[in-house]
């Protein structure tokens, strides 16, 4: 994203709680934000948040921003997100307001139709964007059906993981 658009750097937001997601299939939140660091690991373009650490649960996206564009207000946030969450935007929480006062990159995930907002004047969909067919969904079931993921994440996430029960 640094690369192919005008951002200095992406942050990427742990959640404790999604809440379109099962609290059940997730690691632990200090797992999951150390396996972040571990994979940015010195990568200066990339940063790991656990902003949404101390906030209510479940984590809302509008809120996150407020309490990051408060905390951080010297710089501009953009939220990122593939076209299979453009659909779903609707049922987040006040996506109204969260579309109207934030830009929205959206890169595009083939097989995925992006919904009514993709025309949306703050939405911005990145034309060449690499996709990689790989999610945190599928490298869990790789584990909890004894596949490697040695390649599928960096060695550093590798190892961790390997060397823990978390997924076991």
């Amino acid at each position: 994203m640094v690369e192919q658009t005008d951002l200095n750097q992406v942050w990427m937001i742990v959640s404790p709680q999604n809440p379109l997601k099962r609290k059940a299939s997730l690691a632990r939140d200090r797992d999951r934000l150390h396996m972040v660091r571990l994979a940015i690991g010195d990568n200066h373009n990339l940063k790991a948040s656990d902003v949404e650490f101390n906030m209510p649960i479940p984590s809302y996206t509008i809120d996150t921003l407020a309490v990051l564009k408060e905390k951080y207000s010297d710089y501009q946030f953009v939220l990122l997100m593939g076209g299979d969450s453009l659909a779903t935007l609707p049922k987040w929480k006040n996506f109204e307001k969260l579309i109207e006062e934030n830009e929205v990159y959206v890169f595009n995930r083939p097989g995925y139709d992006l919904g009514p907002l993709v025309s949306h004047s703050n939405v911005t969909i990145l034309k060449y964007s690499p996709v990689l067919q790989i999610s945190a969904s599928f490298i869990r079931k790789c584990i909890k059906e004894g596949k490697s993921i040695k390649y599928l994440v960096p060695d550093a996430v590798f190892d961790y993981i390997d060397g823990s029960s978390m997924y076991k």
